[in-house]
């Protein structure tokens, strides 16, 4: 193997990594405010024998912030990549 090849298998390596790392963080941008919203719904609802209205606004509202978060994870990545591109361009 030379050089060539032996630096093509680093950056392949490097950009799986980086694209786990980028499933990994959407994954848990979407999870928590969901558990964490629809449970405290669920226990609103339950102490207030409301069930489902806050158990069900907690589910919207985890709906609400995971977009906002997806949304800007994925601007910070892009402008990431983009700075990128312009020094490997140079």
């Amino acid at each position: 193997m030379d050089k060539f090849e032996k630096s093509q298998k680093t950056k392949e390596k490097g950009q799986v990594w980086s694209a786990l790392s980028l499933a990994w963080q959407l994954g848990y941008s979407i999870a928590i405010p969901l558990v964490v919203l629809a449970l405290g719904g669920r226990l609103i609802d339950k102490k207030f024998g409301t069930s489902p209205w806050f158990l069900l606004t907690g589910i919207f509202l985890s709906l609400i912030v995971s977009t906002f978060s997806v949304y800007f994870k994925t601007i910070k990545i892009l402008e990431e990549t983009e700075d990128e591109n312009k020094k490997n361009q140079k």
